[in-house]
């Protein structure tokens, strides 16, 4: 198990899921807003929306609320608005870090996430610097007590899904990304809305994380980076032992 999958459960384990609900609806907002103001603001017509919706929805955040953050972006022209950049860099023990953010203003972001970076003893690179240790890919996770295993993976594959892999806990498929809108798609109308969907950067390389410090060292920059209004994602391409996994857990 390594990569992003590891990555989310060992956070879960951790009480990520913990954190302020306010600060997990902001960020969730902020997404709304800029995939209502791509696109038409139906989610039928408009992919990134459906997929900012289900993301939030899996998060618990209030109908109400979800509807009120689209109405408002696609009722205005100007209002708020942010840009998508994405930073790269090494992290302790030399794992390798993709940060995506939405910020109104960039030369703030820019230096916070450097200084977080600094201060864990990592470094924030170059576009690019670290981007070819990942592949970005559509995944969609399903509950796996929900649906059936072989049923999930016939859908998949015929709508044009790269792997399915099934645990007790969930179903993931995963896609190119220009394939994620389509399988999306297709499994919402055979299965209903998904627990998690997006495009994520899945690693490709992994650096193997042995011992609880590094591990530690790793969570507490991954911290540092979600406790920052403006970043939105954060992927890593670590790869703990089941050990460390157990000790953590």
């Amino acid at each position: 198990m390594a990569g992003h999958s590891q990555f989310k459960n060992i956070m879960h384990r951790k009480g990520a899921q913990d954190k302020k609900r306010a600060k997990i609806f902001a960020k969730h907002i902020r997404e709304l807003t800029v995939a209502a103001k791509s696109g038409l603001p139906d989610p039928d017509m408009n992919p990134r929306l459906r997929t900012a919706i289900s993301a939030a929805r899996s998060d618990n955040m209030p109908k109400d609320n979800i509807d009120r953050a689209i109405k408002r972006a696609a009722g205005s022209a100007d209002g708020e608005n942010y840009d998508e950049i994405r930073y790269e860099g090494y992290g302790p023990s030399g794992v390798a870090m993709i940060v995506e953010a939405l910020t109104d203003n960039k030369n703030r972001t820019a230096a916070e996430v450097r200084s977080a970076f600094s201060k864990s003893g990592g470094a924030l690179g170059e576009t690019g610097s670290v981007g070819f240790m990942f592949d970005q890919v559509g995944r969609i996770a399903y509950a796996a007590a929900e649906i059936d295993a072989d049923e999930i993976f016939e859908v998949a594959l015929d709508a044009g899904a790269e792997n399915v892999e099934s645990t007790d806990d969930e179903h993931e498929v995963t896609c190119s990304r220009e394939d994620f809108n389509d399988l999306q798609g297709a499994l919402e109308a055979k299965f209903g809305a998904p627990q998690e969907a997006g495009v994520i950067w899945k690693p490709n390389i992994t650096v193997p994380i042995d011992t609880e410090d590094k591990a530690e060292s790793i969570f507490k920059l991954v911290d540092a980076l979600e406790d920052n209004d403006d970043v939105q994602r954060v992927f890593v391409n670590f790869d703990i032992a089941e050990d460390v996994i157990e000790k953590l857990g």
